[in-house]
């Protein structure tokens, strides 16, 4: 439905459109079921909303697609949806309220399939209140699920009870339970936190062996971790009833104890939860209810003493909480290269943090030590680098904080700038930390891209004569892979940083690779000896996932693989005594839906456990996930054999698990692919498609020009992680760009009032400017002051667009078209426009004839 209909919602009338475009490719689940959705359960989600700052969560392209995180409502945003404005001292927020349905129908519309929600309120005019409610997030870490958390939750109700506080679970629609406890308001924020983390840490002084309180992802495998830093004033939570953006339609669900108890307990998807709420109504309701009560005891009106002016001190990225203020300061955002972003850091949540060591050739030479740690990169100057000896410590100095961005700048900084001089990427990969103390003392192992792996340790050296910002930098005598009892025979050392090194270049040329076994597989069948043996079954294992690329720079082939990007289903495949099991990513059985896949059996030599992808394959031999939607989700035989018949699938293996009663997950990338040779004999329905010998530019521009979405790379020292989304593998997709023409602007609101909200964009066509869209996002706050002022000497009369919209040239103000600007999108809708087009900045170069669509 590329044109859209209006419809009439709570009488709003609003536009919805492409209701039949799949979110959810694995059941086919479409943006029409998720209006449909949340219109089912708008009476019992809107009471969890009502008056919380939303946060939201968009899947334009599906679930399989890109994410975007979204605070601000946009400038597009109808004007009848509720919003407050959160003021800080270089910016505003301006966040959605959710409390009726044609605001969430809209924010479905907008694919937003998550909302969160913090744990406070606004009150009638803007102001922060006091939280309302402790929230529990019980996380089970790997090899621990909803039974374990179920018996963590027992025992946080005792505690709860013992407070005088009653707590509701909610399946999270992902993998633990989250508990909800009504508060009465008279608490602050911090006082909130703080007695949630004592409670996680009572928890996990009784259950020692299960529960876990402290940050840390390297003690999480085998336990729960209680996460209660849900009740940071900055934090939010998936609002109860929220769809979630996993690979079906789960969603955060209320629950009873008794339910708990039930050892068939799993998470709840959209279609099950409708039939609850109509039958159930809703169980969270007395949280919602005693919630909605706090601070209207005087005749229904907020305590003003609660306001947002009276508590900046919890006001989330308040000047309290705004770590980059220092960093800022020192920097002229029109004048050095390096990322100044203006908002207060948000803490990132999609994968394990970084590091970055960067080579700093200013006034004086030396290496910048960079860890990602709460939102930010905590710094460190070191005058003599990286010690690689553990006798030796070397002087570390505590520098402002970074933005996360700064993790992959490379640039010269001017001179008479902060910091004038040349950085360069020396090594930079992911930080698993052991211990954080602020202030004093922090135990890390590196996992660097250039260097390999390595553990550190920082100590605060005040109360030792030195002053606030000195610290030492060790190199511990334990280091990953290596023997207690004597030095590791398989992990290389790092080559130290100095003088005669360089960024990238240095980091190729001190870069290793962890030595294989020396029994490595040599003929069909055979695997190492050191491998531990297994028999596990398919519905044992989970694949690993790829992360989004965070420093593409530091991806060399030294280090990294380089696979194709396929369009198709991931399956795992078990080979066991002449028969095949396909298992989707979640635990699904495919093996009745692909049944071609079976002469897997043929090609494979031993009993194996393989991972890889299910494509269909167009005319020209390219993936087609749209090809594969016919053979996805059938059950009934005949129907199976005629879309066997029309569309053929072909079995992509990239990976070994398993092989001859070997487990292979803890050998090197490198390793389990030399065994994967050895294993399958590509033919058939089955292939084994190579790495690609090269780099990742040169892989990239292969991809492009075989049509496929982009390339995986992996560390080739990096280990098999049942259903974890690593860093060690990470996926780099292609961007679309397009040069356009503008042709008029829409005013804003907000923030941006009485200024710029959004540019409309053409591209030539055979009768004339062809209108593309608008685009609003993209912008820091001097490129549209600046482009006001390019704009305002091109005035015009009237459109220059053939096709304009009604509800675009509404408030237009239109400018000749001479002037060409390049924006980044995600695709061109059916109707031919810009689907979130982003600024990337002028085409100066180019003059509008020269514009064409592309792709």
């Amino acid at each position: 439905m590329a044109r859209g209909r209006s419809v009439v919602v709570g009488g709003r009338t609003m536009t919805l459109t492409n209701l039949d475009k799949v979110l959810y490719p694995e059941t086919g689940t479409t943006k029409g079921d998720v209006l449909a959705y949340y219109a089912a359960v708008a009476p019992w989600m809107l009471p969890h909303c009502k008056d919380r700052a939303a946060t939201r969560k968009r899947w334009a392209n599906g679930v399989d697609g890109q994410v975007f995180f979204e605070k601000n409502l946009a400038s597009s945003a109808p004007d009848w949806i509720r919003h407050h404005t959160i003021e800080h001292t270089d910016h505003d927020n301006e966040y959605p309220v959710v409390d009726d349905l044609p605001t969430l129908t809209w924010m479905a519309q907008q694919a937003a399939l998550e909302l969160h929600v913090p744990q406070w309120r606004f009150g009638p005019r803007g102001g922060i209140q006091r939280p309302d409610r402790l929230v529990l997030d019980l996380d089970p870490g790997d090899g621990v699920g909803l039974r374990e958390c179920v018996e963590v939750a027992l025992a946080a109700r005792e505690v709860l009870h013992g407070m005088g506080l009653d707590p509701y679970p909610v399946t999270s629609g992902s993998k633990g339970i989250h508990l909800h406890a009504a508060l009465d308001g008279r608490t602050t924020t911090d006082q909130v936190s703080e007695v949630a983390h004592e409670l996680a840490k009572a928890l996990e002084q009784d259950m020692p062996d299960l529960v876990l309180s402290s940050m840390s992802r390297k003690a999480r495998e085998g336990k729960v971790f209680v996460d209660w830093s849900q009740n940071n004033g900055n934090k939010t939570t998936i609002a109860p009833y929220s769809m979630r953006g996993r690979s079906t339609p789960t969603v955060a669900a209320p629950r009873s104890w008794d339910e708990l108890a039930d050892k068939r307990l799993a998470q709840l998807t959209i279609d099950e939860v409708v039939d609850r709420v109509r039958t159930m109504g809703d169980l969270l309701h007395p949280v919602a209810a005693a919630s909605l009560a706090v601070g209207r005891a005087d005749g229904g009106h907020w305590d003003s003493d609660r306001t947002e002016e009276a508590n900046e001190h919890e006001r989330p990225g308040g000047t309290g909480h705004d770590r980059l203020s220092a960093y800022r300061a020192k920097r002229d955002a029109s004048r050095t290269p390096e990322p100044v972003p203006s908002d207060a850091p948000t803490v990132r949540t999609d994968g394990v943090p970084t590091f970055v060591i960067q080579e700093h050739h200013a006034s004086a030479l030396h290496w910048d030590f960079r860890l990602e740690h709460d939102g930010v990169l905590v710094s460190w100057a070191l005058p003599k680098g990286e010690p690689d000896d553990p006798g030796h410590n070397h002087l570390a100095v505590m520098t402002e904080d970074h933005p996360l961005e700064y993790g992959g700048f490379e640039g010269t900084i001017p001179g008479g700038q902060y910091g004038g001089g040349t950085v360069t990427i020396w090594d930079a990969g992911t930080a698993e930390y052991e211990k954080w103390r602020d202030g004093k003392e922090v135990i890390v192992t590196l996992h660097g891209f250039s260097r390999g792996d390595r553990r550190l340790a920082l100590l605060h050296t005040r109360g030792r004569g030195g002053d606030e910002k000195s610290w030492l930098i060790h190199r511990t005598k334990e280091q990953p892979g290596q023997d207690p009892a004597g030095p590791s025979s398989s992990i290389a050392e790092p080559a130290r940083p100095d003088s005669t090194g360089s960024g990238s270049g240095a980091g190729r040329a001190g870069s290793h690779r962890a030595s294989r076994p020396s029994d490595a597989t040599t003929s069909r069948g055979a695997s190492t000896s050191s491998s531990s043996t297994s028999s596990t079954e398919p519905t044992d294992h989970r694949p690993m996932l790829a992360s989004p690329v965070r420093i593409p720079g530091a991806l060399t082939p030294d280090d990294w693989a380089f696979e194709m990007k396929w369009d198709g289903v991931r399956a795992l495949a078990a080979v066991r005594d002449g028969s095949v099991t396909l298992t989707s990513r979640n635990g699904n059985d495919l093996t009745a839906q692909y049944p071609e896949l079976a002469s897997l059996a043929e090609r494979v030599g031993v009993d194996a456990v393989l991972d890889g992808e299910i494509v269909a394959l167009d005319e020209r031999g390219r993936p087609d996930f749209g090809l594969l939607q016919d053979r996805m989700g059938l059950t009934k035989p005949r129907e199976i054999a005629a879309a066997r018949k029309r569309t053929p699938v072909r079995y992509l293996v990239f990976d070994a698990l398993e092989a001859d009663g070997h487990d292979l997950r803890r050998m090197t990338y490198e390793h389990r692919r030399e065994a994967l040779g050895t294993v399958v004999e590509p033919g058939g329905a089955v292939d084994v498609p190579p790495a690609f010998a090269g780099t990742l530019d040169e892989a990239m521009a292969e991809s492009l020009d075989r049509g496929l979405e982009g390339v995986v790379a992996k560390r080739r020292n990096s280990r098999y992680s049942d259903g974890s989304r690593s860093e060690a593998w990470v996926k780099v997709k292609h961007h679309a760009t397009q040069e356009v023409v503008v042709g008029g602007w829409r005013p804003g609101a907000g923030r941006r009032a009485g200024g710029i909200g959004s540019l409309l964009l053409g591209v030539p066509g055979a009768d004339g400017l062809d209108y593309v869209g608008r685009v609003g996002t993209g912008f820091r706050d001097r490129d549209l002051d600046e482009i006001q002022d390019v704009l305002a000497g091109i005035g015009a009369d009237g459109s220059p667009f053939v096709d304009v919209p009604r509800p675009d040239a509404r408030d237009a103000t239109w400018v000749t078209p001479t002037l060409v600007a390049e924006v980044e999108f995600a695709e061109w809708t059916a109707g031919g426009r810009l689907r979130q087009p982003s600024w990337r900045g002028w085409r100066p170069d180019k003059h509008p004839d020269e514009v064409v669509r592309e792709g």
